[in-house]
């Protein structure tokens, strides 16, 4: 996967879909604090449980639920790139994920913007044992879809 160009100034937006979401395991480390505006929505890929307790992003139709966070620290990405095992120098194959800057949109469906996301190639996915999550969401600590959260 190609990396983009593409920039804003003064702030890095990430879709999260697993643990790097408000009340996971990972927030409190990576995010907690630096996050200015953490907003619900989904993205378009097939979203999967992995056996190690964190889960996989895939490109695909099915809608993957999660949360666009906002970032004011622009080295926010090299943080999150190495918790994900991904290199921009390296080949695809070679990342544990791989980042990618996609559309994300309003649970309503709507636009509500584009940011960075992580996602592996569907045979690591079947190699780690990835099992689908139909309904596009997951979560570490038993958490369901429909909580509000504050950040």
């Amino acid at each position: 996967m190609a990396e983009s160009k593409i920039k804003f100034p003064g702030e890095v937006r990430v879709f999260v879909y697993g643990t790097l979401k408000p009340g996971e395991a990972n927030y409190q480390k990576y995010c907690a604090g630096k996050v200015k505006v953490a907003q619900r929505g989904f993205a378009l890929g097939e979203l999967f449980a992995l056996p190690m307790g964190y889960p996989a992003m895939t490109l695909g139709e099915g809608q993957v639920q999660g949360h666009l966070l906002s970032f004011a620290d622009l080295g926010i990405l090299k943080e999150l790139d190495d918790l994900e095992g991904y290199h921009p120098s390296r080949q695809t194959p070679e990342n544990l994920y791989n980042r990618q800057y996609i559309e994300i949109f309003k649970i309503q469906g709507l636009c509500l913007s584009w940011a960075w996301a992580y996602f592996m190639t569907p045979e690591q996915v079947i190699q780690l044992g990835g099992v689908p999550q139909s309904d596009g969401w997951w979560s570490g600590c038993g958490i369901r879809a429909n909580r509000c959260y504050e950040v």
